[in-house]
């Protein structure tokens, strides 16, 4: 069945977020304060998040991503993807990570039916990983890293946010480990989500300055298939690596045309599109699986042709998207 949106664009991929909580306190996911946290009460039930899916599934939707916050702070979280993974329909079930928990957790993950794994990672430095997670340390990452290599939770993918005057400087680093590494390391554009992120123009750069810092150390980069899993990054590889590297421009060259995206807060809110306030809760209707299906359509009926998110620092102020930290929206 083709699920579409009010555009015409098919969209059969549904981002979950478990939770807002995080054992991490990243720069550009939630204030210097952090987040007031959403109670255990007002916090979707993994029953209620399964009605979910299997409406979903029914009408369309194939892939499942789990996010938070950190989804492995959630108790229990295996039993969700065991079940979800036994939904009819769901053909790929993903999880977005800071890794961190994930030298725990990896073994009963890949036995419960999860296949793969995005791992977010903004610095190879252990004093710059610190800063941007603010309490962070880069050796239980790294950990994390080598226990998805070895339960198989592949393609291995590591998110990167490219952040002006921060890490800009690590970008050879990077492209060095992937070409030791069969890892998959996707750089992202620095975005404005959240009331604390209007500032964010001092720390943007364009994703134009990967490939440039790979002509200029000549390492050229050859576009290559995507490795595996739906996603709108530019994939490319470098002579001789076991991994490739993958160019996310929400900004600069936003991939809007093509998005397939769905996404569930944490509360139980459906949301079309991760920047614009526009969401609709889904508990009204958890008990009625024809009128949830309803909802879905109609929350993907009024999706915008296209976010307002520009590189001059000014979106925020001139087009308001969300004012949810990205914690509170799950990315």
């Amino acid at each position: 069945m083709l699920l579409t949106d009010g555009q015409g664009r098919k969209h059969d991929y549904l981002r979950i977020s478990v939770t807002d909580r995080c054992n991490l306190r990243c720069v550009y996911c939630m204030g210097d304060d952090g987040i007031e946290q959403t109670s255990h009460s007002a916090i979707l039930s993994y029953e209620d998040i399964l009605k979910v899916v299997f409406a979903g599934a029914e009408i369309g939707i194939s892939k499942i991503r789990i996010t938070g916050g950190e989804p492995l702070v959630r108790k229990n979280l295996v039993k969700l993807i065991r079940k979800i993974a036994a939904v009819p329909g769901i053909s790929d079930l993903a999880m977005t990570t800071n890794g961190t928990l994930l030298p725990r957790y990896a073994a009963e993950l890949k036995e419960a039916g999860l296949k793969r794994v995005n791992i977010s990672i903004d610095s190879l430095n252990p004093v710059k990983y610190h800063n941007i997670t603010r309490c962070g340390e880069l050796q239980q990452a790294l950990a994390g890293i080598e226990a998805a290599l070895q339960h198989d939770l592949k393609p291995v993918k590591l998110n990167t946010v490219l952040i002006k005057g921060v890490n800009d400087d690590e970008v050879l680093d990077f492209l060095q480990l992937a070409r030791e590494k069969p890892l998959h390391i996707r750089f992202i554009e620095y975005m404005p989500i959240g009331d604390h992120d209007l500032g964010y123009s001092n720390h943007y750069l364009p994703l134009s300055y990967i490939r440039e810092t790979a002509e200029k150390a000549k390492l050229p980069l050859t576009p290559v298939p995507l490795p595996g899993g739906a996603g709108p990054a530019e994939s490319y590889n470098i002579a001789g690596g076991k991994g490739t590297i993958g160019l996310i421009h929400p900004i600069s060259k936003h991939f809007c045309d093509s998005c397939n995206r769905l996404r569930l807060t944490a509360e139980g809110a459906l949301k079309a599109c991760l920047y614009w306030q526009d969401e609709k809760p889904v508990q009204p209707v958890l008990d009625d699986k024809k009128a949830l299906q309803a909802l879905i359509r109609e929350v993907l009926s009024s999706k915008p042709l296209e976010h307002q998110m520009t590189a001059d620092g000014k979106c925020g102020l001139v087009n308001p998207g969300t004012m949810r930290t990205m914690s509170k929206t799950g990315g």
